[in-house]
């Protein structure tokens, strides 16, 4: 059988923890942050996982992303 291919657009947004979850950026940290407080932008530019109901297709899109 053939290798799967990536999700180019899924591989750039999504990195692999070494227990098989998925870290993603956070929305809404790239612009408009004058209104913004420094404490919102802080926490903004960690990174969290991604969501349960989410799993499961970005590790279809990501195959060899995750155990």
């Amino acid at each position: 059988m053939p290798k799967l291919k990536s999700h180019r657009g899924a591989a750039k947004r999504f990195k692999s923890t070494a227990s098989g979850r998925f870290k993603r950026r956070r929305a809404c940290g790239s612009h408009i942050l004058t209104k913004k407080t420094t404490k919102r932008k802080r926490k903004l530019d960690t990174p969290t996982l991604i969501d349960h109901a989410d799993h499961k297709a970005v590790q279809h899109m990501l195959p060899y992303g995750s155990k």
